[in-house]
């Protein structure tokens, strides 16, 4: 079995008349936390978009587990065991906290562990267990989006920005779930511009620009070289706390 459970071999990925991925080329690891960073600008969402299916790519090749999924539509690439979390959040605003879990729960049925799992993680969910998920505030429904996708247990997790114009306290949480997640060997990809979140749950890294990715290697040694930082994303990490 080979140790990399996602791998993107030369994706090239256009919006319209825009050329945004110009053949990438990442490794994700099995049981490992991959930091995906870049300017803005550099094709982040839009390699998280290209894997998950949302937007087809041109050329290139995306398996997962050995397998070719480049050209599968999204729900079939979501029932691979794969969980999107996109910068958006993607939560119904008009459902409840409990519609919004029943939805990405498989077959609309919790599994009480799992479950028990997502309140301890984040108790306010089972507070807000009856509300509509869009009268929460803006951490609270990011920790609703990430909560969407562990309520049942994932082969991997796609994370976009998680952490974008959250509270410290509500960051630490999301840490702390993402830190246990990681020690049960799940597979995460974590797009991430918080220093804190990236060297606290970041095992690998790989670093984006133009489209491409121009840097990999260990998450550890680009959060110790603040001239390897400014070298590649214009500033130091330390910037972003």
């Amino acid at each position: 079995m080979s140790e990399d459970l996602l791998t993107l071999e030369g994706v090239v990925t256009h919006i319209g008349a825009y050329h945004i991925l110009h053949g990438v080329d990442l490794s994700v690891k099995r049981g490992r936390v991959t930091m995906l960073l870049g300017r803005n600008g550099a094709g982040k969402t839009t390699t998280l978009r290209s894997i998950m299916g949302l937007w087809t790519p041109r050329a290139g090749r995306i398996r997962f587990d050995g397998n070719a999924i480049e050209a599968m539509a999204t729900p079939d690439i979501a029932r691979l065991g794969i969980a999107y979390v996109p910068e958006t959040m993607g939560i119904f605003a008009q459902l409840t906290v409990a519609e919004n879990l029943r939805l990405a729960a498989h077959g609309a049925r919790f599994d009480d562990a799992r479950l028990t799992d997502v309140f301890r993680f984040f108790p306010i969910l089972k507070t807000k267990w009856h509300d509509r998920a869009g009268l929460m505030s803006g951490g609270q429904k990011q920790m609703l989006s990430v909560a969407r996708a562990i309520v049942e247990e994932r082969r991997l997790l796609v994370v976009d920005e998680p952490t974008k114009g959250l509270a410290p306290a509500v960051i630490d949480q999301l840490i702390a779930c993402l830190l246990e997640l990681k020690a049960r060997q799940t597979t995460i990809l974590l797009v991430e511009q918080n220093f804190h979140m990236a060297s606290s749950v970041g095992d690998d890294v790989a670093v984006m620009d133009n489209g491409m990715v121009v840097h990999t290697g260990a998450m550890a040694e680009l959060a110790a070289d603040e001239a390897l930082q400014a070298q590649l994303l214009g500033l130091s990490l330390a910037s972003h706390q």
